[in-house]
């Protein structure tokens, strides 16, 4: 891959494992992935209900093309469940990403619970590649501290402070008009804006492996970064390139099957205006006689 260019601000249809294995090292400055989390979510073509060792080795293999694609100064994040948040911080660590925060993502209106509680979380750890060097821009993030909003503290910072770990950002649910397609657990752009004002800057590239119904690549865009993204589902891709407004591009095939299709009525037009001369000829002939 060495020698390679990124091709930017493109939505690839398939396998992200195998899409990432084409692409160049050290090509991208930020990557959020929100992977399945294997507890049977309904989607368009995935299995959301694999084997523990078949999710746990699937989770090393796009962790590790996401770490060959992230530059030596970029960062990491990632969305994840309960059931699976200890095994892919695991992975991350053995991987080599340096832990910065583990992030809990707290939001409103959860999936209501007979017999357990209801769970109003999602965990979001977030890595980078180098101990030192990586891109942090507070100043595009802070909120307004109690400082400054209750206590009037003249000696708080006018800019406000950094956010805390615990993030409230609403679930995007069915009424909302941010809702997209069928996808059953689209990302609240509010939460991506965070996310990628403080971890890039604008011209860098962002890479989301899972692209769902596309906001970090929507985010990515209006905050004048680049992105890579992929989605298995065709449903899913198509709602992506209309929410990007993009254009679907043609596979070789495809054009080929169009060029035949061309030929099938060209030559079948050819054939009807033929048999209407001889038609007409014959016509002529006949009248002719008489």
């Amino acid at each position: 891959m060495k020698g390679m260019k990124m091709e930017v601000d493109k939505v690839y249809l398939g396998d992200c494992v195998k899409i990432m294995k084409t692409l160049p090292n050290k090509s991208v400055d930020l990557v959020f992935a929100d992977p399945p989390f294997n507890i049977g979510l309904k989607y368009d073509v995935y299995n959301d209900n694999i084997s523990y060792e078949k999710y746990y080795k699937w989770s090393e293999e796009w962790i590790k093309e996401a770490c060959r694609l992230l530059k030596n100064s970029g960062a990491i994040y990632v969305a994840i469940g309960d059931e699976f948040a200890a095994e892919l911080n695991i992975i991350l660590k053995r991987r080599g990403f340096y832990f910065r925060n583990w992030i809990v993502w707290h939001y409103t209106f959860g999936q209501n619970q007979r017999k357990k509680f209801t769970r109003a979380h999602t965990h979001i750890f977030y890595f980078t590649k180098d101990k030192e060097r990586f891109t942090f821009n507070d100043k595009h993030i802070r909120v307004p501290s109690a400082r400054q909003l209750v206590y009037k503290d003249k000696r708080a910072n006018p800019l406000g402070k950094i956010p805390d770990d615990v993030w409230q950002f609403s679930r995007i649910c069915g009424t909302f008009k941010e809702r997209l397609g069928r996808h059953p657990c689209q990302m609240p752009e509010s939460l991506l804006e965070r996310i990628i004002s403080v971890s890039s800057n604008e011209g860098d590239t962002v890479l989301d492996p899972f692209g769902g119904t596309g906001t970090t690549a929507a985010v990515a865009k209006k905050l004048k970064r680049h992105f890579v993204t992929m989605e298995i589902s065709e449903e899913y891709y198509d709602l992506i390139l209309k929410r990007l407004n993009l254009r679907k591009l043609k596979s070789v095939s495809e054009d080929e099957e169009e060029e035949q299709r061309n030929l099938f009525w060209f030559s079948k037009m050819k054939k009807k205006e033929l048999d209407d001369s001889i038609r007409k000829i014959g016509g002529y002939k006949r009248a002719e006689r008489g």
